[in-house]
């Protein structure tokens, strides 16, 4: 009697662990639903535009590595000190950048943030915006984010008129589906055949 009552309680004990062992550990509360590499870079990017609209020399001096190099979306490369010397110099008081992170790829102490930008600046008709994307290459350095490669790429938004004119004719033009006359289910047609039609 005594043994059956141990292999009835050994039996309970391994039931009640392989039960427990099947319950999904409960999810850990989501603190926030931004990934913590992208807020920390987006800081980095607020850094960076407000040293521009400010026009803060030491402010984008941080941002900017000393081997920094950029590639405008023109096509223009130029060093962190070309970028400052041209962010004293800029006669356009009312010019201001503005980016955001969209994805963040993780290399070590090394970063590659992609985003968007708008630029909004006196033009030739007056205040225009321009809108695209960049690719920005961070390095950790004593525990800052500084960045060493910068590119972007403009892009170019169509007049509504243009935009139309290209939807009409990027439209299919394909045929009705082949068919040979007088041969077709329910080909009632009398009208000319590919034979009588004129000659180019």
């Amino acid at each position: 009697m005594k043994s059956l009552i141990t292999a009835v309680f050994a039996i309970f004990a391994i039931l009640s662990g392989a039960a427990f062992a099947q319950t999904p550990a409960p999810a850990p509360p989501a603190t926030s639903t931004e990934n913590p590499e992208i807020r920390d870079l987006q800081k980095v990017e607020d850094s960076w535009s407000s040293a521009l609209n400010q026009r803060d020399q030491y402010g984008l001096e941080l941002v900017l590595s000393p081997l920094f190099v950029n590639v405008s979306a023109t096509g223009e490369v130029t060093t962190r000190n070309q970028q400052v010397a041209g962010l004293l110099n800029e006669s356009d008081k009312t010019a201001a950048t503005d980016m955001h992170v969209v994805t963040v790829r993780m290399l070590g102490d090394v970063a590659v943030a992609n985003g968007t930008y708008s630029f909004t600046h006196k033009g030739a008709s007056g205040q225009m915006e321009e809108k695209g994307v960049f690719t920005h290459v961070f390095q950790r350095q004593h525990g800052n984010w500084v960045c060493l490669n910068a590119q972007r790429t403009l892009l170019r938004e169509e007049a509504p008129g243009k935009a139309a004119k290209t939807k009409a004719k990027s439209q299919s033009k394909a045929e009705l589906p082949f068919h040979i006359p007088l041969f077709s289910k329910g080909d009632k047609s009398s009208g000319p055949t590919t034979s009588d039609a004129p000659k180019q």
